[in-house]
């Protein structure tokens, strides 16, 4: 049986992991060891930064939900109370939305809440 040289295969994997990085600074754009260390680290963040995200979204849209709501005369966990209590299933992020773009139906989706405190 014939030996079998890694040629093609190694330069094709370091060539894909090359390509990742590219743009990186000094040898972590050109070596591929310095390149594959880059490459995981960047992954790593990016999965990372990916839930960081979206924490900081649920964050931001509750506190325009406050914001939106106090100045309808109720808090943020009454609002949300008297929201589940009217079997409204509007998330967050719409909600933040509504509060932002459009104050009349906000106001409306308050009193619902208000009504429904009981």
């Amino acid at each position: 049986m014939a030996r079998t040289k890694t040629g093609f295969t190694r330069r094709h994997r370091h060539k894909k992991i090359i390509n990742m990085v590219k743009g990186q600074w000094g040898t972590r754009g050109r070596l591929f060891r310095r390149s594959n260390e880059a490459m995981l680290k960047s992954l790593w963040y990016s999965y990372r930064d990916r839930r960081a995200r979206a924490r900081d979204m649920r964050r931001l849209w509750i506190v325009r939900i406050n914001a939106a709501s106090r100045i309808n005369g109720l808090s943020y966990s009454r609002f949300i109370y008297g929201l589940k209590q009217a079997n409204v299933e509007i998330d967050r992020k719409m909600l933040a939305d509504i509060a932002v773009r459009d104050a009349a139906t906000f106001a409306k989706l308050a009193a619902l809440s208000q009504m429904n405190q009981g």
